[in-house]
């Protein structure tokens, strides 16, 4: 439950005691009182939730009392051993985060209006790319701005940014199927054909992009009900355009495990340049129709950051795109 630490953070909430009226009622807080309903069903008892709030575990049993008084139900099941939600707190507890979360979105947009970045930033990415091309740069950033907290989410799929609450997004293809985000280019994406000197050597080397289509193609799954059974890659020399169906034995939706075959002389593989580079300048990997632009669909693909509109004012998505703009670069061929 990250957002029970970020509410309480940016808010600045701690466990204040419980007060009595003179009736004998307790009066509820009720934030607080939210705030730390989460804690203890993330803890599992009263008191490691008041030893993580800094509080004495009485005013935490009483205010979950009280909390429970006010609602007219139980929230809490309590054991000699645990403590834990009942259905009806299970359920509480997953509305009352999302008013939590959003409380801590609004909080975050007002410390982040200013010219310094500050608070949590939570950013997804492709995995490759992540171990190449913005891994060794996290440290710098961290050291520039000491008051970000990076949430680096590593995942190949189309992430959704409202529903997992993404602040950017570093996404390589087109922009344009993000027509409703706000994008901004980072660097191209050129692709290269590759293949292994060992995997030439045993069945010859394509004079031209169409004799691919007698070779062992290893394929990125860009999804698509055909994805296992065709795919085109396509040729672009000067105003010239050709369209090329190749097969194979391999397809994966990681490139990693496609570099991984091509290098071991599985195929001819069509990869990213700042993948492939390094390979192809040590002599590794030998580069195919290096006059012709190649590319997996119609289109040209790049490498680019993409946020929500409402984050458009955000100081520390704004520094840390800038940051990528400038210090993320595709490595060239030597």
């Amino acid at each position: 439950m990250q957002f029970v630490s970020r509410i309480r953070s940016q808010s600045n909430l701690a466990l204040r005691a419980t007060q009595r009226s003179g009736s004998g009622a307790i009066k509820v807080d009720k934030l607080v009182a939210l705030t730390t309903l989460l804690e203890v069903a993330e803890a599992g008892g009263f008191s490691k939730a008041a030893q993580r709030l800094g509080v004495a575990t009485s005013s935490v049993t009483r205010l979950m009392d009280a909390l429970e008084a006010s609602l007219g139900t139980a929230l809490l099941t309590r054991t000699t051993r645990r403590v834990s939600l009942t259905d009806a707190g299970t359920a509480y507890v997953e509305q009352i985060s999302k008013v939590l979360d959003d409380l801590a979105e609004a909080d975050d947009s007002i410390f982040d209006s200013g010219a310094a970045p500050v608070g949590a930033l939570r950013i997804s990415v492709p995995t490759a790319y992540s171990r190449l091309c913005l891994a060794p740069h996290l440290a710098t950033f961290l050291s520039e701005y000491p008051r970000v907290v990076l949430d680096v989410v590593v995942a190949d799929h189309y992430v959704d940014l409202a529903a997992e609450r993404i602040d950017v997004a570093i996404r390589i293809g087109l922009p344009s199927r993000d027509e409703n985000l706000v994008v901004r280019k980072l660097a191209d994406n050129k692709r290269f054909v590759v293949a292994s000197h060992e995997y030439l050597e045993r069945h010859g080397t394509p004079a031209e992009p169409r004799a691919l289509t007698n070779h062992e193609c290893l394929r990125f799954a860009y999804g698509g009900p055909h994805r296992a059974t065709r795919q085109v890659w396509t040729f672009r020399h000067g105003a010239t355009e050709e369209r090329v169906e190749v097969r194979g034995h391999l397809i994966a939706n990681n490139p990693d495990v496609l570099f991984e075959a091509v290098l071991a002389g599985r195929g001819i593989a069509l990869m990213p340049e700042w993948l492939v580079a390094p390979e192809i300048g040590a002599g590794h990997l030998l580069r195919l129709f290096e006059n012709i632009d190649v590319n997996p669909h119609a289109g040209d693909s790049v490498i680019y950051a993409a946020y929500l509109p409402n984050r458009r004012h955000s100081s520390k998505v704004r520094t840390f795109v800038q940051f990528l703009a400038v210090r993320v670069r595709t490595p060239t061929v030597e």
